[in-house]
């Protein structure tokens, strides 16, 4: 099962997706496990051509959500990647961020990774620790501008080892 699978019975009892992933949405790195079927899908299993750091013909503004699970620790540049995310959203619109934790998930400090050798990063909602574990709080406030923190949280139940994020552009 797929992370965002994993997090779908959580979330719609949350109210979720009528709080965050209304109108057009586009979901970066989904792979086979979408957060809807008929949503925009960025994802190099679909397309080898497509970048997700560069999000290259996606105009900007473009999207009311940017949706990424499990996507930003493979990337090498996950500064340009969110640099990029944020250009592609509206104002007032929701980045919406799942991504491994480090010490629930991984639970070591230093790189290749245990369960995907593919990942170049290791997140903790706060705590930066070089040179591989990044902060999320910092790398969000160093890419996405004039942003309200709706939460930030650690999901740890249905084996789920993540966190959660979800930030509007103001």
């Amino acid at each position: 099962m797929g992370e965002t699978s994993k997090a779908a019975a959580r979330r719609e009892k949350a109210g979720f997706f009528q709080n965050y992933c209304q109108g057009l949405g586009i979901d970066i790195g989904c792979g086979g496990d979408p957060l809807f079927p008929e949503i925009d899908k960025w994802d190099q299993s679909i397309d080898p051509a497509q970048e997700a750091s560069c999000m290259k013909g996606v105009p900007d503004g473009k999207y009311d959500f940017v949706y990424s699970s499990h996507c930003l620790e493979h990337l090498d540049s996950p500064w340009m990647a969110l640099r990029n995310w944020w250009r592609i959203l509206k104002p007032g619109g929701y980045l919406i961020l799942l991504l491994p934790h480090r010490d629930l998930y991984e639970k070591k400090l230093e790189l290749p990774s245990s369960f995907n050798p593919d990942h170049r990063w290791y997140f903790l909602p706060s705590l930066g620790q070089p040179p591989v574990t990044v902060s999320l709080i910092n790398v969000l406030n160093a890419c996405c501008y004039f942003y309200d923190m709706h939460y930030l949280q650690t999901c740890r139940e249905d084996g789920e080892f993540s966190i959660e994020c979800v930030v509007r552009k103001t």
